[in-house]
């Protein structure tokens, strides 16, 4: 998984969304979410922050580099 899947799962699964709930709020395929999360795809800036306003949480915090 990449540090953005990592953060972006783990805020989503806070908040009791499924991948499906929360691509129906940013308006994007549920798949292609999943695939972000896993690391199999990337994601643009501009859906990293659709996805940050949808969780309610700054961009910096799913867009961080993993620590060492």
């Amino acid at each position: 998984m990449t540090p953005n899947g990592t953060a972006i799962r783990a805020f989503r699964e806070a908040r009791k969304l499924s991948i499906r709930g929360l691509a129906a709020r940013i308006s994007r395929d549920p798949s292609h979410l999943s695939r972000i999360e896993r690391g199999l795809a990337g994601a643009s800036e501009t859906t990293l922050r659709t996805v940050a306003a949808a969780l309610d949480v700054p961009v910096a915090a799913i867009n961080r580099e993993e620590s060492s």
